[in-house]
């Protein structure tokens, strides 16, 4: 797995963090964005998977699919936004999340909110940046 590209910011005064993110990641002058609307659980062919790990990695490969069209990759990821319909998602979205990331970290944020959709238990949006 490549690395993550852009320089993290981990300040000695604050709690490590809790799996598979960091407190912050600076990107550099001369990198160019994409900015990745929230995708959702519904795969190519219209389909909505019944179980939260089959949601969770249909949404991580729909995030993987904006991703290459644009010819960005998971490595440069710098934020991800994660709304989840309920908490107990929590630990296996984290899990889910570190398998498909590997060693990326970006900066991360994780919210338990209502989701457009009843059938849908998350949503995922993500910021990337490689050099321009």
């Amino acid at each position: 797995m490549i690395k993550l590209r852009h320089s993290t910011v981990t300040p000695q005064s604050l709690h490590p963090t809790l799996g598979g993110y960091s407190h912050a990641v600076e990107v550099l002058p001369n990198y160019r964005y994409l900015f990745v609307s929230g995708q959702i659980p519904v795969r190519p062919d219209g389909t909505v998977p019944d179980n939260f790990p089959d949601q969770c990695n249909a949404v991580w490969d729909n995030v993987a699919s904006v991703l290459y069209h644009a010819e960005y990759e998971f490595a440069d990821l710098v934020k991800v936004t994660t709304f989840l319909s309920a908490a107990t998602y929590g630990d296996e979205n984290g899990r889910i999340r570190r398998t498909r990331l590997g060693d990326v970290q970006p900066a991360l944020t994780v919210v338990i909110t209502g989701i457009y959709d009843k059938a849908w238990l998350l949503e995922i949006e993500v910021v990337a940046a490689r050099p321009a």
